[in-house]
């Protein structure tokens, strides 16, 4: 019976020890061996002291310049060989479980004349600092006894790929890394030369990029000869006012032009256009620009200028309304349920559509005649066919970018105030208005700090409807464009979110 007792006593603690939330970490170990030599001679060098980064044991050369540090922590290193009378040296090695790292030095005598620089200290990031951006800048600092003319070179690994890139910065102590991978592991070492003696290398530092970051902002860049469609965000840290660019991430391929994005914070998908088999087609893909698949295939979208083209999710994003000429179609989130919704009466093209949140019959129009111009901006009820709210007729010029609130109480739009009309499309005052349905007043111009030269186009109300997003760029071909943020607080002024970007959306 004391048998019974005490076998199931040990049961219940293997049970326990089982069932304990608390773990062991495990650390894994490995070993680090070496020589150092006389780098003019070959000789083996005795009693030179060899320390690591992260720290270890210290250890000295025996009297044929060799060394060993056994169990070491699994880890990548920074190895450094001193000897007086020899220019420090160093080495990076990484030490794997069960394994032996190997390193070797060849020492060079200093130099009685001139000394070499002192040993970079590396500022920024911080050793081990993690959830960094995207775009990183590195910061460090050396100096030379004799203040001779130091470059650097920065090098960078990809510790998921095993990748290096190596950047001559030149005098500079200071440099930017962008489109780094994200939830990746760097490690960054600095080299140091005042063109007289060895070079002097940093000990090696290592951060880790954010997982996918919460980027509210979508557009597009122009990269490589293609549109790229990006996700981006405001620099909470400094209130965007001195930093655009901020998380820049890019999410399609600069293999095929891809435009237009429009997000789902229900599907969490991001709706846009992509060129494909000579038609402009919708695809949706994940926030991190994974799982693409294409929406549309019995009509593609058609229309004046597919640049200009808009389309919108709808129904609490169940569907997706786009134009086709003079009709408008929708399609289900996932591809099935093709139908006509809306066909205008005179025949006009369809370029923009956009729906309130809360009134499922209701779309917002842009319409305009095969060379962009006629413009119409409207409302229309989709179960009766029928025009409600005029928002723009009888102008000259091009317009469009057009947006309605939730409750389908105001609306913005963009018009060409020059009213110019050419068979190049060239817009040269675009500006931004602001409509509120049912008060009887005329559209109101938003008072944004554009000045002749520039325009204001691709407007979208912020999520809170307090302010909106557009797009600036100067009327001059090739000019390059960017995106701004327009707060209706009067005290506000305009805000560079991002350069070199254009067809913003934001939710």
């Amino acid at each position: 019976m004391k048998k019974l007792i005490t076998l199931f006593s040990v049961c219940l603690f293997l049970l326990h020890i089982s069932c304990s939330e608390d773990t062991i970490d495990v650390v894994l170990m490995g070993n680090l061996s070496g020589k150092v030599t006389d780098k003019l001679t070959g000789v083996p060098l005795e009693n030179v002291k060899i320390t690591t980064n992260p720290a270890s044991t210290t250890v000295f050369t025996d009297s044929i310049g060799r060394f060993r540090i056994n169990n070491i922590p699994v880890d990548d290193y920074s190895v450094q060989a001193e000897l007086s009378g020899y220019a420090a040296g160093f080495e990076a090695t990484a030490v794997t479980e069960g394994q032996t790292a190997a390193v070797s030095f060849e020492l060079s005598l200093a130099n009685s004349d001139n000394n070499p620089p002192t040993i970079p200290i590396l500022i920024s990031p911080e050793d081990g600092a993690v959830d960094l951006p995207l775009e990183v800048q590195f910061i460090w600092e050396a100096s030379d006894p004799e203040d001779d003319e130091l470059s650097y070179t920065l090098d960078l690994r990809n510790g998921s790929t095993d990748e290096v890139q190596v950047f001559e910065v030149g005098q500079d102590t200071t440099f930017t890394v962008s489109n780094l991978q994200l939830a990746t592991k760097y490690f960054w070492q600095v080299t140091v030369t005042d063109e007289t003696n060895d070079p002097v290398s940093s000990l090696i530092s290592e951060f880790k990029t954010l997982t996918l970051p919460d980027n509210p902002y979508i557009f597009v860049k122009e990269k490589n000869g293609s549109l790229v469609i990006f996700s981006g965000a405001q620099d909470t840290v400094t209130g965007g006012n001195t930093t655009p660019d901020f998380n820049v991430l890019q999410l399609t391929s600069d293999n095929t032009n891809s435009f237009r994005p429009r997000k789902s914070n229900i599907l969490k998908r991001i709706a846009f256009l992509r060129n494909s088999g000579g038609n402009t087609n919708i695809f949706t893909m994940n926030y991190d620009g994974t799982d693409v698949r294409q929406i549309t295939s019995q009509r593609p979208l058609a229309g004046f200028r597919t640049e200009e083209l808009d389309f919108t999710w709808a129904k609490n994003d169940s569907k997706l309304y786009y134009p086709y000429f003079d009709k408008l179609y929708s399609v289900n989130s996932d591809g099935s349920g093709f139908m006509l919704e809306y066909t205008t009466s005179d025949g006009a093209f369809i370029s923009e559509v956009a729906v309130p949140e809360f009134d499922d019959n209701l779309v917002l129009l842009k319409t305009n005649n095969p060379s962009g111009y006629d413009v119409r901006i409207y409302t229309a009820r989709i179960d009766t066919d029928t025009e409600e709210t005029i928002i723009l007729e009888n102008v000259s010029g091009a317009a469009g970018g057009i947006d309605i609130t939730s409750n389908a109480d105001s609306v913005v739009y963009t018009w060409d105030k020059s009213g110019n009309q050419n068979s190049s499309y060239k817009i040269s005052e675009s500006r931004i208005f602001l409509f509120t349905i049912g008060s009887g007043n005329p559209p109101m111009e938003l008072d944004t700090n554009a000045i002749p030269g520039e325009n204001d186009l691709d407007v979208k109300y912020s999520p809170s409807e307090g302010g909106v997003i557009f797009t600036r760029v100067k009327s001059n071909f090739g000019a390059d464009p960017a995106i701004y943020s327009f707060s209706f607080d009067q005290n506000q002024e305009d805000q560079l979110l991002f350069t070199k970007a254009f067809m913003p959306d934001w939710q």
